[in-house]
């Protein structure tokens, strides 16, 4: 007799279903709350101080032995949470209507996002590294060019992540209002979301007009803090999601 691929006696498309959805959302939200936990856990290591106080600041970035690393952890760390993200589009599996379409958009901002973030991170992470060790090393006659382009290098990275955390924003509003359409998901961990995906539009608006400023430090406070709620919440849903046991054989 042939192999069968049909499922086991008892067992429904219905009652998969659960089991499906426990998975995928299992997989989306321990994506999402490891990614934002390593993303902020390296970010303590990045060298601080006035990021606007270019001179001061360019002479701290020379003195940095761990740069390269620690641009290299937030890639990692960016990139696991927005795997969280696409993931979340198979654990929503909205198949129609405004969820699907938020959901499908949400996914294509989500890859715009690491698309720009990879591009931020070759600007600041190594761009503007070789710049201010160039200028640090100049000799005194060159110090005025060489501090110019470390500048050009910097409005650059200002640029890009403004539009970086544009694209993250969105995405993440995108993947709240096709969660609005999900009655599983609890209201809360929605609003949450939408908070969360302003407070990244917040901070690409004032980047994009001013630089690293105070205003875009508890914009990115915020957003952490939203982030690790919402997150966690969700892990906590996706644990609780119980399969119906399927029914016996003879019943």
């Amino acid at each position: 007799m042939p192999y069968s691929t049909l499922p086991a006696a008892g067992v429904t498309p219905a009652d998969t279903e659960p089991l499906a959805r426990r998975t995928s959302l299992r997989l989306s939200a321990t994506l999402l709350l490891a990614g934002q936990l390593l993303y902020i856990a390296i970010t303590q290591f990045h060298t601080g101080g006035d990021a606007n106080d270019h001179h001061a600041v360019f002479a701290a970035y020379a003195d940095s032995g761990m740069w390269t690393l620690v641009h290299l952890g937030q890639f990692a760390g960016m990139a696991i949470l927005l795997a969280g993200l696409f993931a979340l589009l198979f654990a929503l599996d909205v198949r129609s209507g405004t969820a699907r379409w938020a959901g499908r958009f949400g996914a294509a901002s989500a890859a715009a996002t690491l698309a720009l973030y990879g591009v931020l991170q070759a600007v600041d992470g190594v761009a503007l590294k070789q710049a201010v060790n160039a200028w640090a090393s100049a000799p005194a006659p060159e110090k005025a060019a060489r501090f110019a382009s470390a500048e050009a290098v910097r409005w650059l990275e200002w640029g890009v992540r403004s539009y970086q955390n544009f694209a993250l924003g969105l995405a993440v509003l995108l993947f709240a209002v096709a969660a609005a359409r999900t009655a599983w998901i609890p209201r809360p961990v929605v609003h949450l979301m939408g908070l969360s995906g302003l407070s990244y539009l917040v901070q690409g608006w004032v980047v994009g007009s001013g630089g690293f400023s105070s205003t875009e430090s508890i914009a990115i406070v915020l957003a952490f803090v939203l982030d690790v709620a919402w997150m966690s919440w969700l892990v906590a849903v996706a644990w609780r999601i119980r399969v119906p046991a399927a029914a016996s054989p003879g019943r």
